[in-house]
């Protein structure tokens, strides 16, 4: 009996070449997506600050606002009177432990302007619109994954914290972005 040779691959070798070759690729699939949900998330996160902060800007510029208002009207502590203002506003509907939301879209900024805070109701999404942020659905409109709520406590008489926080969730995991900053009134 004579044993011919052949040629060619066994079954173990052809398994063996397959799985290097699905490591050999998997590898590097597995870096690119780790890579893209890593800047997805970078992304989110740098709007999120943006938004936390445009939250303490928006704020700051409503207690300008009543130092305007107080101004215009006159008196003899205008100060003392915007400052109060400000407080029994923002306080009102944002005092710690409540949480508000606010919307640049919906009055305009400026003396008078008034307050453009709300209650948080647990669900309130931002809308992009027109290149900006807006708690409203505005006609071409897309609902982002953002939620911004304002949250005040009274550190003193003259100091109030003012804590911005942007938050969202990608992939079933909750992320936040959270500013704070002290108002006083001015000097």
């Amino acid at each position: 009996m004579t044993m011919k040779m052949s040629t060619g691959f066994t079954l173990i070798e052809t398994m063996v070449a397959v799985t290097i070759i699905t490591l050999a690729v998997a590898g590097p699939l597995f870096a690119a997506n780790r890579a893209f949900v890593a800047a997805r998330i970078a992304r989110d996160q740098l709007t999120a600050s943006h938004l936390a902060q445009e939250g303490i800007e928006y704020v700051r510029a409503m207690r300008d606002n009543e130092y305007l208002a107080a101004y215009r009207a006159g008196g003899p502590n205008i100060s003392s009177t915007a400052w109060d203002n400000f407080i029994a506003g923002i306080e009102s509907v944002c005092l710690s432990p409540s949480r508000c939301t606010l919307d640049p879209v919906l009055r305009a900024m400026g003396y008078g302007a008034g307050f453009a805070v709300a209650p948080y109701s647990g669900n309130a999404p931002l809308y992009l619109a027109n290149g900006l942020y807006t708690q409203q659905n505005l006609a071409g409109g897309v609902r982002t994954v953002f939620t911004r709520t304002i949250e005040v406590s009274r550190v003193s008489a003259s100091d109030e914290r003012i804590v911005s926080m942007t938050s969202w969730n990608y992939h079933g995991t909750a992320y936040s972005v959270t500013t704070t900053a002290h108002l006083s009134p001015w000097q």
